[in-house]
């Protein structure tokens, strides 16, 4: 089955009643999740701008005998914070960057929390995916929740060091778009295909099936991740990413253990003869 008959039958099952109810339950939970952190950190930055504690001391000779004076105070409603937060066009502003920067990283956190939420879901997906479509492919799996703790932990450290590494490269024009972006693809990109392939495949199929389709994987998955971009987009659209690649996985499996069955059989009928 090619790309493009894959897509429109995963919109298919996307569209379907029991797809749609298992869809509601990462985007509650999502939204929940993240609108809360998202105006804690906001209403945090705010705080933090409307007050500022400063501690000083200060050391001066008295007749050969130096003096230490220290000066603790908090500082609210300065001359620099009181221009700012006194004047609407600079209130604007600097309210406006706090809830840009707050929005921003909600979006990307919120593409974590929905890999994560997914997680629990999958299983349940690639099954119903099974019932319509794909009776004669045998969900085997590799895997259990500990090893894919373990592997998620992994990535996520990974994720981290890209982070801190490309911090040279934030500061480069369009370059840093790229370079902010690449890291939490990397861990998007294995969360995702790890998620489907260890319930479907053993591992060596796993092994086969992304060094046969490692790059129409990887570009299936940088659509969807571009897609996860759009506000709100991942919230709903998690389950359809598990189903897209799932048909991906599944078709591909079905192909090579046809293919292995093939071998076997004219193996055998080699032998016989």
């Amino acid at each position: 089955m090619n790309n493009q008959n894959l897509f429109f039958l995963s919109i298919k099952d996307f569209l379907s009643m029991q797809m749609l109810k298992y869809a509601l339950m990462p985007f509650i939970i999502s939204m929940l999740i993240m609108y809360t952190f998202f105006f804690l950190l906001a209403g945090a930055g705010l705080d933090a701008l409307g007050s500022l504690d400063v501690q000083s001391s200060t050391t001066t000779m008295q007749n050969g005998v130096p003096h230490t004076e220290t000066l603790e105070a908090q500082l609210e409603g300065t001359a620099i914070i009181k221009f700012l937060m006194s004047h609407a066009i600079t209130s604007w502003i600097a309210t406006f960057l706090i809830y840009a920067i707050g929005g921003f990283m909600t979006l990307y956190v919120s593409i974590i929390v929905a890999l994560l939420v997914i997680g629990f879901l999958t299983p349940f997906v690639l099954k119903e995916l099974q019932r319509r479509h794909y009776k004669d492919v045998e969900m085997i799996g590799y895997t259990n929740i500990l090893t894919g703790i373990l592997y998620v932990v992994k990535w996520a450290f990974v994720m981290i060091l890209l982070f801190i590494l490309f911090i040279p490269l934030y500061f480069i024009p369009l370059i840093n778009i790229v370079a902010f972006n690449f890291p939490l693809y990397y861990f998007f990109h294995k969360v995702m295909t790890f998620d489907v392939a260890s319930n479907i495949a053993t591992e060596e199929e796993d092994h086969t099936m992304k060094f046969r389709n490692g790059t129409d994987l990887r570009l299936k998955t940088l659509a969807l991740y571009l897609v996860s971009l759009i506000p709100f987009a991942v919230f709903f659209g998690a389950i359809f990413y598990v189903i897209y690649l799932g048909n991906t996985y599944f078709t591909g499996i079905r192909e090579m253990r046809e293919n292995e069955a093939r071998k076997i059989a004219g193996s055998e009928a080699t032998i016989e003869a």
